[in-house]
């Protein structure tokens, strides 16, 4: 925590920004439909969405808690070890911080780079680029399931599809970066990496149904506690998107949730044309989840049930909404921190740069897959 004078400058700024919004909504809104709103759609959220992704962040959180426990991990980070190597030329031991993100979150990333037996394998130009490779995968797990969840299988797969060359990209561009920064030469495929050093595993005691039952309660602990955390970024930024993307009942303003003033529709639509030839948006409603994905993927897949039950969304969105979501995974809100703990906040710039194009790329790349998909397997 930093130290600054009482007040400035900027609170000011702050303050009359406050002000401003509140005499926007309740311009358009009634001030007291204003509040009304703002309390009824926090409250929805909380009861029909927070609970229901926190459901989901359990039963994650206890899958790869067994997953880890047993050994599955491990088998899996060794089969994708050389891919690793070839493909986002870092070390093969990165797997498994890509199936620790998967199953938790994008911090899971810099608990193993505080481990030595981990971080030894990279040269020095590699260790920034973790933020990127970790963050392109955090939480996916959760929103794989969630997508699942709303019935749509196809989709959270080619989601995931999309979500891994949008990882590439963003690893690659930062290592561009970093091999400038640090004065290394461009080397030829299969020579970036040191020479992979297995890490052993910890298991817990007791015999083996001990364990497991161990694994899967410890497991559906830390899924509630992402659970709990994703609070706050639901109720706070969802509820301000949410307000910012539909506009009156049917009656005009009552109070009702899922009422506000609809601006984000309104920046849809000046850009629409161009989501759509990238992303293949079918309204211009759809930014507001990428918008609330850069932020807290949270709070941006609270938005998807509204989005199905007002038929604003398709199959090709959701498969976009999967890739980006993943990718970024609330990359703005955590990368400044990542870097940070990594030891190299100067380049904290150039990460979220690399990543913002990675996750455009992974929304592209979604899009396009999906629609080869439609052509060769109609359903």
């Amino acid at each position: 925590m930093r130290t600054k004078k009482a007040f400035g400058i900027q609170t000011v700024f702050l303050l009359a920004a406050i002000i401003g919004a509140l005499i926007f909504f309740s311009y358009q809104m009634g001030l007291s439909n204003f509040f009304s709103t703002l309390m009824a759609t926090s409250h929805d959220l909380l009861l029909n969405t927070v609970f229901f992704i926190m459901a989901i962040t359990v039963l994650s959180g206890a899958f790869g808690s067994f997953l880890a426990e047993f050994g599955v991990l491990e088998l899996l980070n060794w089969i994708l070890a050389p891919a690793v190597r070839l493909i986002w030329r870092m070390p093969g031991v990165s797997a498994i911080g890509a199936l620790s993100t998967y199953i938790s979150d994008n911090p899971a990333i810099i608990a193993l780079s505080k481990d030595s037996s981990f971080i030894d394998n990279f040269e020095e130009y590699q260790k920034p680029a973790l933020a990127n490779f970790g963050t392109a995968f955090g939480m996916g797990l959760i929103v794989t399931a969630f997508m699942m969840a709303q019935g749509f299988f196809r989709e959270a797969f080619i989601g995931n599809f999309g979500a891994i060359v949008g990882s590439i990209v963003s690893t690659r561009i930062m290592l561009r970066f970093t091999m400038k920064e640090f004065g290394v030469e461009r080397r030829p495929s299969g020579s970036e990496t040191k020479t992979l050093k297995p890490i052993g595993r910890k298991i817990r005691d007791g015999n083996i149904f001990q364990r497991l039952l161990s694994s899967l309660l410890e497991g559906g602990k830390n899924g509630l506690e992402i659970g709990f955390e994703i609070v706050p970024g639901v109720l706070v930024i969802c509820t301000m998107v949410l307000m910012l993307t539909f506009g009156p009942g049917d009656g005009g303003y009552d109070g009702s949730a899922f009422q506000g003033v609809p601006v984000l529709p309104i920046l849809g639509k000046i850009l629409f044309y161009p989501m759509k030839i990238l992303f293949g948006f079918s309204s211009p409603d759809a930014i507001a989840f990428p918008i609330t994905a850069m932020g807290a993927v949270g709070a941006a897949l609270a938005l998807i049930p509204r989005f199905l039950s007002e038929g604003l969304v398709n199959g090709n969105d959701i498969a976009v909404f999967t890739a980006i979501g993943m990718c970024w995974s609330g990359y703005l809100s955590t990368h400044i921190a990542m870097m940070d703990s990594l030891g190299y906040r100067q380049l904290t710039s150039k990460a979220i740069l690399s990543h913002t194009i990675g996750g455009i790329a992974a929304g592209v790349t979604a899009h396009y897959v999906y629609l080869l998909i439609i052509f060769l397997f109609p359903a």
